[in-house]
C-alpha cells in the first residue's frame, strides 16, 4: 500500500480520501482492496473521537466549583438545593403571611416578596413601597425566615437594609451599573437576574460590576429571554443555566415563573431546571391567584406549590442533589 500527501488545494483524481485535522488530506490508493483502507480510516476516526473525549474531560476538570453564598442560614450552591417562594407583590399584611405561612409549610427555604415593582405599565400596580416595611418585619420575625426582595434603586438599599437578607436586581436593572456598583459595597448577597434580551456574557459582567467593588456573594438567576416565540411569556434558556455552572464560579438559580408565564407549565420548569443542576429556584405563589395585583397567570396556589415540591424531591434525590431539610435556627445578619 502507497500512502500519498498532498495539500488541500491539490486532489488527486479517482482516489479515497480522509479529512485529517491538520488540514491536510490523505490520499491512499490500496492494492489490498477497499476492507484494508476502511480499517485504516475506523482507527484514524476512533482515535479523533478519543482525543475529543480527553478534551472534554479536561475541560469539565479544569472547570470552576461553585461558590457557596449563605442567605439566611442556607447555602446556595452547596450540595442542596434551595427553593425561594412567595408573592409577586406584598399586597397586606394578611396576604403575605397567608403565603408565607404556606410555603413555609410546604418546604420553602426563604420568602421572596416585591416590596417595589417596575411595571411595563406606569398605571399597573407598583408595590407598597415602604409601607409594606413593618407587615414584613412581622412576618419574617414570627416565621423566622429570610426575605428575598428587589431594589430597583440606589436609594432603597439603605432604606430596607434591615429587612432584605438578599437584594434582588431584576432583568430591566441587570445593566443598571450604578445600581450595582451600590450593592457591590454591601455586605449582603446579591441574587442577579439576566436582562430580558441579555447575552449570558453581559449577564455575567454584570455580575462582575458587583464582585469587583468587594461583594462577592452574588447568585445568578436565570428568568427566561425574549424570543420570537409568542406561546410562553418568554423562553427558559437551560443552556445559560448550564453554561454559567461550567464557567463561572457563582451559584445559578433559576426563576420558572417569570420564564413561562403560565401557571401549570411553572413545575415542569422547576423539574427541569433540578436536573439541569441549578442551585436552586425562585417560585411565585399566591393564596388566590386570581386576585393578584400582579402575575396572576404565574403564580401557583398554595397547594400547586405544596405538589410541586413533592415531586421536586423526588427528583433531587434521584440525582442525588436534596433539598434543605431543617428551617435555619438563628436569623442571618
Amino acid at each position: 500500500m502507497r500512502i500519498h500527501w498532498f495539500p488541500c488545494r491539490k486532489r488527486a483524481p479517482a482516489c479515497k480520501k480522509f479529512v485529517m485535522p491538520s488540514s491536510v488530506m490523505l490520499f491512499c490508493r490500496s492494492t489490498k482492496g477497499p476492507s484494508f483502507f476502511n480499517l485504516i480510516v475506523v482507527k484514524m476516526l476512533k482515535q479523533g473521537r478519543e482525543e475529543v473525549r480527553i478534551m472534554e474531560t479536561q475541560t469539565m476538570q479544569t472547570s470552576p466549583s461553585t461558590q457557596i453564598v449563605n442567605v439566611g442560614g442556607f447555602d446556595i450552591g452547596g450540595p442542596n438545593f434551595t427553593v425561594i417562594a412567595g408573592p409577586c407583590s406584598i399586597e397586606s399584611q394578611a396576604q403575605f403571611m397567608e403565603t408565607a405561612s404556606g410555603v413555609k409549610a410546604a418546604g420553602a427555604h426563604l420568602l421572596r416578596g416585591g416590596i417595589w415593582k417596575m411595571r411595563t405599565s406606569p398605571t399597573a400596580f407598583q408595590g407598597l413601597g415602604a409601607n409594606s416595611f413593618d407587615m414584613v418585619r412581622t412576618v419574617c420575625k414570627e416565621l423566622n425566615m429570610s426575605l428575598v426582595s428587589e431594589v430597583t434603586d440606589v436609594r432603597q438599599i439603605e432604606e430596607v437594609y434591615d429587612i432584605v437578607e438578599c437584594f434582588q436586581v431584576g432583568s430591566r436593572s441587570m445593566q443598571n451599573y450604578e445600581l450595582l456598583k451600590e450593592l457591590g459595597r454591601q455586605k449582603k448577597p446579591v441574587l442577579l437576574k439576566r436582562g430580558l434580551a441579555a447575552y449570558i456574557d453581559e449577564w455575567i459582567k454584570a455580575s462582575e460590576y458587583v464582585t469587583k467593588m468587594g461583594n462577592q456573594n452574588v447568585i445568578l438567576c436565570e428568568r427566561g429571554i425574549r424570543t420570537f416565540e409568542t406561546a410562553t411569556r418568554n423562553t427558559l434558556d437551560l443552556n445559560a443555566v448550564a453554561y454559567a455552572k461550567k464557567n463561572t464560579h457563582l451559584p445559578v438559580i433559576v426563576d420558572p415563573s417569570h420564564a413561562v408565564g403560565i401557571r401549570a407549565l411553572v413545575p415542569d420548569l422547576a423539574y427541569a431546571a433540578a436536573a439541569v443542576g441549578a442551585d436552586g429556584i425562585i417560585v411565585e405563589v399566591h393564596p388566590r391567584p386570581a386576585e393578584a395585583l400582579s402575575d396572576g397567570m404565574q403564580a401557583l396556589t398554595l397547594n400547586d406549590f405544596s405538589m410541586m415540591m413533592k415531586k421536586l424531591d423526588r427528583i433531587l434525590t434521584a440525582i442525588d442533589r436534596p433539598l434543605h431539610k431543617a428551617h435555619k435556627a438563628e436569623v442571618y445578619v
